[in-house]
């Protein structure tokens, strides 16, 4: 396969990776590949930074089949890993597969939202089949689009001003976690797939569509189908030096004890109970 990139994405790709230094000689990086159209895309931009960077790597791909059933059937939901295999082996990418009983942990997790569930899971799967194969590092298909919505999804959804980085290194398993297409709009990397001709295989997910990110995904874009410049502002406030003036810390009970005694003149701490 003759792989190349327009320069416009070649340029957001090196960006990325320059950015966040993703790329030393020697690394061994397995790349995880759902066969969405995000994850096709980054193993054909990987297969072209091997070519194109005075680095020297090696690229392997893993797929996790997480065993869902078809609701409509009852039988294995339909999940083509042969069309990825072909697409891989004209990279010259090595291939493998594992089955991951996700749909089980799901079933026995019903407390907890089957994304973080699949999520957790699936990591771990990845995380053992890089350490057992000498692997260093993992490279994960999120773009910029993903990015922001988690940073939306943490602020919603736990209170917290987050989302993941460019570049993560894992203490507990030594690995080093990298997004080269972070800087890519949901949209380019649909484009990219369209036009090197990859028709991405559907998820086997049941949940697919119906999840927390879905609804933070369609409030982001009703937001700015009235005001484009929403997402932009949302992008740059994930960065560190967007932080501007918030509240201090919540105090505890025991850090305004003493305040509260200056302001409450005749209780004491018998009166008061604090």
């Amino acid at each position: 396969m003759n792989i190349r990139l327009p320069q416009l994405y070649f340029s957001k790709l090196l960006r990325a990776v320059v950015e966040f230094d993703m790329i030393k000689n020697g690394d061994r990086i397995l790349i995880g590949v759902s066969g969405g159209k995000d994850s096709i895309f980054l193993s054909y931009a990987m297969a072209v930074l091997r070519e194109r960077l005075h680095k020297d790597f090696q690229l392997h791909a893993l797929t996790i089949n997480p065993m869902f059933t078809d609701t409509a059937t009852g039988q294995p939901a339909p999940f083509d890993t042969e069309r990825i295999r072909t697409f891989m082996q004209s990279l010259n990418i090595p291939y493998d597969v594992i089955d991951v009983d996700i749909a089980g942990a799901i079933a026995d997790q019903q407390d907890k939202s089957p994304c973080f569930t699949c999520a957790f899971f699936r990591r771990g799967a990845v995380n053992r089949y890089a350490k057992e194969h000498g692997m260093n590092k993992i490279a994960y298909a999120h773009h910029n689009d993903d990015a922001v919505e988690t940073f939306v999804m943490g602020l919603l959804y736990s209170g917290q001003l987050s989302t993941f980085t460019p570049n993560t290194y894992l203490d507990r398993t030594g690995l080093t976690v990298i997004r080269p297409l972070i800087y890519f709009r949901e949209e380019e990397t649909r484009d990219a797939v369209k036009y090197h001709g990859f028709r991405p295989v559907p998820s086997p997910c049941p949940h697919d569509g119906y999840t927390s990110r879905q609804t933070v995904k369609e409030l982001i874009a009703k937001l700015c189908h009235k005001d484009p410049s929403v997402y932009d502002h949302l992008a740059t406030a994930m960065r560190q030096g967007a932080v501007g003036q918030l509240w201090p810390a919540a105090k505890t009970r025991k850090e305004m004890r003493d305040t509260y005694f200056h302001y409450m003149k005749c209780a004491g701490p018998q009166k008061s109970g604090l």
